[in-house]
C-alpha cells in the first residue's frame, strides 16, 4: 500500500484518479479547494477507510508524509482559468513550488499534470514532445499556457538541482463523466446544448481539429507514467492521435443524443489553436505500449449518460 497525495483530487480527472488508486489498494489523500472541483465527484469515496479529503489551496504550503504526489490542481478550461488569470498562474507556479518542496522533504515521487497547451497554436503538426511550442506570452490564454510551461521548468530544475524524482505528462483534450457542465469545453458544451435542445455554438467554421481521449485512458497513462522506469522524467504526451473536426464532433453528438439542435457559428476566440494532435510514440515505448483504447462514440455514449442524469437531477 502506498500513501498517495492527489492535488485537485475532487476535479474531473483527479476524481477518476482517486477512485482508481483506491481500488488498487492505496491510501489516497485528496486535496482540493473546490474552485472547479466538486465534492459530488468524490462523495461515493468518502466512506472508504483509506480515503481522506482535505480542503486546501495548493498556493499555500502543505505538510504531510506521502510516497507519491500527483499534482493535478489547476483550472483547465478557458472559462475557469480566464475568470481569475492571476490565481491561475499562481496555482500552476506556486502550487508546483509547494508540492516540489514537499516531495523534496519527504523524498516522494511527484508527477506533474502538464498540458498540450504548452504547444500553443502549433506550427508543427502533429506535436511531438521535442516541439517547443508557439505560445503567445501576453494573450488571454497565457495564464494557463505559460503557467504550465513554468511548472515544467520547475519540475526539471528540482530534478536536476535537488534530485527530486519527477514525472511530467502533457495531457491532450480529455472528456468523460465528472466534467463540469459549465466549463466551456467543447465536448461538455455540445452535449449539454444538444440534451437541452439548444443551438450548438460552433466557434469558427468548425474545420479546426482536436483529438479526444476518454478519461479512463488518461488515468491509465498517468499511472503508468508514475510507475515508469527510474530516470525517465518525460515530458510525455498522453492523448489520442485520432483527429476530428469540430463539425464532425457536433454531428456525432447530435446523432447520439437524438437532438433537434441546430449548429450556429460564432467568431473564433483569441489564440484558439486550429490544430491539436499528439505524437504518442514515446508513450508507447516507455509506458508498456500505452495507447487509447476507448473509441470516441463509446466514450461519448458514457459521457452523454452522465450529463443526462445530471440535468435531470437539477431540473
Amino acid at each position: 500500500m502506498k500513501r498517495i497525495l492527489i492535488t485537485g483530487g475532487a476535479g474531473f480527472v483527479g476524481s477518476h484518479l482517486s477512485e482508481r488508486l483506491l481500488n488498487e489498494g492505496n491510501e489516497v489523500i485528496c486535496l482540493d479547494n473546490y474552485f472547479t472541483g466538486s465534492k459530488k465527484n468524490i462523495e461515493h469515496l468518502m466512506d472508504h477507510h483509506y480515503f481522506e479529503l482535505v480542503r486546501h489551496d495548493v498556493t499555500q504550503p502543505f505538510m504531510i508524509e506521502v510516497d507519491e504526489i500527483y499534482n493535478m490542481a489547476c483550472p483547465a478550461s478557458p472559462v475557469h482559468y480566464q475568470y481569475n488569470p492571476i490565481k491561475t498562474i499562481k496555482t500552476s507556479v506556486m502550487g508546483a513550488i509547494n508540492m516540489l518542496g514537499l516531495a523534496k522533504r519527504v523524498k516522494a515521487k511527484i508527477l506533474q499534470a502538464s498540458t498540450s497547451e504548452v504547444y500553443g497554436d502549433p506550427a508543427v503538426h502533429p506535436q511531438p514532445e521535442s516541439y517547443w511550442g508557439n505560445v503567445n506570452p501576453i494573450g488571454l490564454r497565457s495564464c494557463y499556457d505559460e503557467g504550465k510551461r513554468c511548472a515544467e521548468t520547475l519540475f526539471m530544475d528540482y530534478h536536476l538541482q535537488n534530485e527530486v524524482d519527477v514525472k511530467i505528462i502533457r495531457i491532450f483534450n480529455t472528456y468523460g463523466p465528472n466534467m463540469n457542465p459549465n466549463d466551456g469545453r467543447v465536448v461538455s458544451n455540445f452535449i449539454v446544448q444538444a440534451l437541452k435542445g439548444e443551438d450548438i455554438t460552433m466557434f469558427g467554421d468548425g474545420s479546426q481539429t482536436r483529438s479526444f481521449q476518454y478519461v479512463d485512458d488518461l488515468v491509465e497513462g498517468t499511472i503508468r507514467m508514475m510507475n515508469s522506469r527510474n530516470g525517465f522524467t518525460g515530458p510525455v504526451n498522453i492523448g489520442n492521435p485520432v483527429e476530428f473536426t469540430m463539425m464532425e464532433l457536433a454531428s456525432k453528438v447530435i446523432e447520439l443524443t437524438h437532438s433537434t439542435s441546430k449548429i450556429i457559428h460564432l467568431p473564433l476566440p483569441q489564440d484558439d489553436p486550429l490544430q491539436r494532435k499528439p505524437v504518442i510514440d514515446l508513450a508507447k515505448k516507455e509506458l508498456n505500449g500505452w495507447e487509447p483504447k476507448i473509441h470516441l462514440e463509446e466514450g461519448l455514449v458514457k459521457t452523454i449518460g452522465y450529463f443526462d442524469n445530471l440535468l435531470k437531477e437539477n431540473q
